[in-house]
Formats: structure tokens, sequence, C-alpha cells
């Protein structure tokens, strides 16, 4: 399923203020999702969809003071709630879309996207975007705190075979992108991703 940007803010930007009491548990999902990713102290990462800036502070833990961390988020009052938090301390928060990222060529190691995949316009063409702002040998975590089985029945939903996230679907639409697919988990209690820039 994927979304245009309108539907996006008007989704999210409702449900802003009560985002994270919705989810408390999920820091130290996101914390590992983060860790896997091999981050460096002073590596240059985007949260793509960064929302309320819940994976902020572990990007910042692994980049370190010497790192960049950038926060972009669609919806105005996502960012919002993300300065409310304090979450701006860790990292840089940017209105605007993955789509026409306000970034130069190979100007980041690494980009991180909690639950942005269902949310792209055209995920083939947001993804060849993020590709454009990560140097070759960069990284792509693709991440969701609960796997896809789980989230569906969240939702009072089935998995479809068209499901993007699924394996089989999304390393063809990644490789069309730029990114090579490295590994891939899909368990109730996440879902990771990690895909390498190409070239």
């Amino acid at each position: 399923m994927s979304d245009d940007p309108t539907r996006v803010q008007e989704f999210f930007g409702v449900r802003a203020a009560g985002w994270d009491g919705r989810f408390p548990d999920d820091g130290p999902r996101f914390a590992v999702g983060v860790a896997e990713m091999g981050l460096r102290p002073g590596d240059r990462v985007l949260d793509a969809g960064c929302g309320t800036g819940r994976a902020l502070p572990y990007l910042r833990g692994a980049v370190g003071p010497e790192g960049t961390v950038i926060g972009l988020d669609l919806t105005a009052a996502m960012l919002e709630q993300a300065v409310l938090a304090g979450r701006d301390r860790d990292g840089l928060l940017v209105l605007g879309d993955v789509s026409r990222l306000p970034l130069a060529d190979a100007s980041l190691d690494a980009v991180f996207g909690a639950g942005l995949v269902s949310h792209l316009a055209d995920p083939e063409r947001d993804l060849a975007e993020l590709a454009r702002v990560v140097r070759p040998g960069g990284r792509l975590a693709l991440f969701h705190a609960i796997g896809r089985r789980a989230l569906a029945a969240r939702h009072g939903r089935q998995i479809t075979p068209d499901d993007l996230r699924a394996e089989e679907n999304l390393g063809p639409v990644l490789a069309a992108a730029g990114w090579q697919l490295v590994s891939y988990a899909d368990e109730d209690a996440r879902f990771l991703a990690l895909a390498v820039r190409a070239g």
C-alpha cells in the first residue's frame, strides 16, 4: 500500500499528539534496529519519515557528537511532537518529502526508515531518491517495531501477496532503486531489511 503525501499528512497530523503514547515499549526495538545498521562515530545519517523522532537518540548515540543526524518528516505536527519530547537535541529536524530531499548527492553514510515503505507514494522512485543522497557502500535500514504478520493482525487484516515489504517483492524494488538487499528479518517482534547502496 502506498500513499499520496496529502493523505499521509492527514493521517499522521491528527494522531501526532498521542503517537508516542500508543507505542510506549518500542524504544528497545529501535535501539536494536539502529545497532544492526553498523553506524560508526562521525557518520552522517538521515531518519527518513522520522515522525516524533523516536530513533533520533539511538542514531545520535551511534554516530556520536561528531556525527550528523537529520530527522525528516512530511508532517509538521509530528516534528512539533519531536521538539516537545526534546529529540531536536539529537538531530536537525527538517520538514520535507523523501521524494525531493534537500540534500546533496552522496552526502550521507546511511538512512534509517521506520514504517516508511508503506507510506511512499512511488516506492521505486522514492527509494532511488534515498539512494541518491547516500554514498556508494552506504546503508539503508527499513525498520518496523513489529513484523508484518503482527502488524496486519493489529489492524485486523491479512498479509497479501502484493505486500511490498515481503522479501520477494522488496528485493527487486530496492535493486531497481540502486540498493542491494543484504539481510532481511520479519519476526513478530521486529521487521528489519538492510540494504547497501550499489556502485
